[in-house]
């Protein structure tokens, strides 16, 4: 028999951030905006300094138009922090620039595998397989990333794109 524990900090930070999915779920008002921006930065701490630093550098990269120096900093960051998904997630980002795909969305998944609420990852899977016309999975992705986060606007305009293209309608 195993028994887990898990600390008081740990338990009270996954009921806040469960309180912060079921705001961005809210369909009505603006708390939603506060919950998206609390998660977004919840995902973007580590927990360790140096591996935020290497996040940032990584998402520097990219600013500035600079996916494979981007892969490098984030490579780094996904070997020490294996558990750390924004890694997987940003690092998917660099790949798709550069158009590496399969590597992208082998990163998505880690990244999902990680953390399934992960709506930034699901949206940016939709994207590549809708790219490389997997139309029904990039559907699959939107949706499930609209049933975590339904004020995206691109995954509601790339789900209502793709069910046009399905019903056979022009939009």
């Amino acid at each position: 028999m195993t028994i887990l524990f898990i600390s008081a900090t740990a338990f009270a930070q996954a009921a806040d951030m469960d309180a912060l999915f079921r705001q961005l779920a809210q369909p009505e008002g603006d708390g939603w905006r506060v919950a998206e921006s609390d998660i977004l930065r919840e995902w973007s701490k580590s927990g360790s300094a140096s591996m935020d630093l290497l996040l940032k550098r990584g998402e520097e990269a990219l600013d500035l138009g600079d996916p494979q120096a981007a892969i490098g900093h984030l490579t780094a960051l996904t070997d020490h922090a294996p558990d750390f998904a924004t890694g997987y997630q940003t690092r998917a980002v660099a790949y798709a620039a550069q158009g590496y795909f399969g590597p992208a969305i082998a990163d998505l998944s880690r990244a999902l595998e990680l953390e399934p609420r992960q709506f930034a990852a699901l949206t940016q899977l939709g994207a590549m397989l809708e790219e490389i016309g997997s139309e029904q999975a990039a559907l699959d992705a939107y949706r499930r990333s609209l049933d975590i986060h339904p004020h995206q606007q691109e995954a509601i305009d790339a789900v209502a794109r793709l069910e046009q293209t399905q019903s056979g309608t022009d939009i």
